[in-house]
């Protein structure tokens, strides 16, 4: 039997019962839709949650206060909360660790801001000039704050868009008005664009004031809550956080690095973490989705056992004329496998449907992969070879003298 006569008499078998071709072939496309759009809305969050802690600042590396721990110490404080941070903290790294491009120390807490005669609960971070660099931080109108403003606490405020809208009204221009935060007028001198939030906070609703404004007129003290370092380059990262992690603890005179008061989060760490996770939960997703290509997988089987019982007569006339067992089990084989491709091409069809309707319908960013797409050809070719050995091996089979008798 040639190729050319196989794929015909393939053709021919499948099209004479077009319904239960196709309703075979309806469970492959959904299985194989249902994993490419599992996989895709897996890949999309996993690209999104990247991005967003990119967006933070690159080549960041995050002091962060934490817990208490020890002899001596009879309060703990959870990691960010406590008051083990302060700004010679900020000027010592700054002078000492060669591999910090920049630094912003920052002290962060919400405060109600009155404007207008409306309000809003936000978080006003008191920073240096730096910042802007460090986390990535654009103007859209104005200016950010300046070295003066911070060394003449100076009471002048950059407003996030959010919190632009929520006091003056949506699009509205507020430069050089005025904002009372925790009954203090400040003047508002900067608008930042708009970057959308992330695990560490939404930008678009925060104000940024000086630091030394925010320390002497809000907090009172001169501990910071967040030093943010920016390194040289991706390379130095890991040295970086060991200088860093080195210094703080000489000058908090702590000799074991298990009971230090501070963290460094390293951002390539955070990123790999994320990473790792979505992973996780991306195969999560298409391990269910999975389950219906089984499903489909069973149906193909059924389906094609009943063609073996239905040609009986025919496997045995082939059989009576000369043809082999291999003949017959290719016939079936290829039978199965034109079932489950056939379903896989239309199921990458429906799977990138379903990921554009996700994306256009809910907001959630979705990403279609080659290797999803290869995965899905493969898995249905391997699925059409696996259900279907066993009915064109049952056909193979047959001895073809009963078969002829077979009413």
């Amino acid at each position: 039997m040639t190729i050319r006569d196989l794929f015909e008499e393939t053709y021919s078998s499948l099209t004479v019962n077009k319904v239960r071709s196709g309703l075979t072939i309806l469970g492959i496309v959904i299985g194989i839709g249902s994993v490419i759009a599992m996989v895709s809305i897996g890949q999309g969050a996993q690209g999104s949650i990247e991005s967003s802690i990119q967006s933070i600042g690159s080549n960041l590396l995050l002091v962060m206060p934490g817990a208490q721990r020890g002899p001596g110490y009879q309060v703990s404080s959870g990691r960010g909360s406590a008051q083990t941070l302060t700004q010679d903290d900020a000027d010592a790294i700054i002078k000492q660790i060669t591999l910090a491009r920049a630094i912003a120390p920052e002290i962060s807490r919400r405060y109600q801001i009155v404007a207008r005669g409306t309000n809003t609960n936000t978080q006003v971070v008191g920073t240096v000039a730096s910042y802007s660099q460090v986390r990535n931080v654009e103007i859209d109108q104005g200016s950010f704050i300046t070295d003066q403003n911070v060394l003449s606490l100076a009471r002048v405020a950059v407003l996030g868009p959010t919190t632009r809208d929520d006091l003056f009204g949506e699009g509205s221009d507020p430069i050089g008005e005025t904002i009372k935060i925790n009954g203090i007028d400040f003047k508002v001198v900067g608008i930042t664009k708009s970057k959308g939030g992330t695990g560490f906070g939404n930008q678009d609703d925060m104000i940024f004031i000086p630091l030394k404004t925010a320390q002497k007129l809000l907090a009172g003290d001169d501990y910071v809550t967040t030093i943010s370092i920016q390194v040289q380059d991706q390379n130095s990262m890991t040295a970086a956080q060991e200088e860093v992690t080195s210094l703080l603890l000489d000058r908090h005179h702590i000799s074991d690095p298990q009971l230090a008061d501070f963290n460094v989060l390293n951002q390539a760490d955070i990123v790999a973490t994320a990473s790792s996770i979505t992973n996780t939960f991306t195969m999560l997703l298409a391990a269910i989705a999975g389950i219906s290509l089984l499903v489909g997988g069973i149906g193909i089987m059924n389906m094609m056992l009943t063609t073996v019982t239905e040609r009986t007569r025919e496997i045995g006339l082939r059989k009576a004329i000369g043809a082999k067992r291999k003949d017959i089990s290719i016939q079936f084989l290829a039978e199965s496998v034109m079932l489950t491709f056939s379903g896989g091409v239309i199921g990458v069809l429906f799977g990138w449907l379903i990921s554009f309707a996700v994306t256009q319908f809910t907001g959630i960013a979705t990403q279609i992969s080659s290797s999803s797409i290869l995965l899905a050809f493969g898995v249905s070719a391997i699925i059409g070879i696996i259900f279907g050995y066993y009915p064109a091996r049952r056909a193979a089979g047959l001895n073809p003298i009963e078969a002829l008798r077979y009413e």
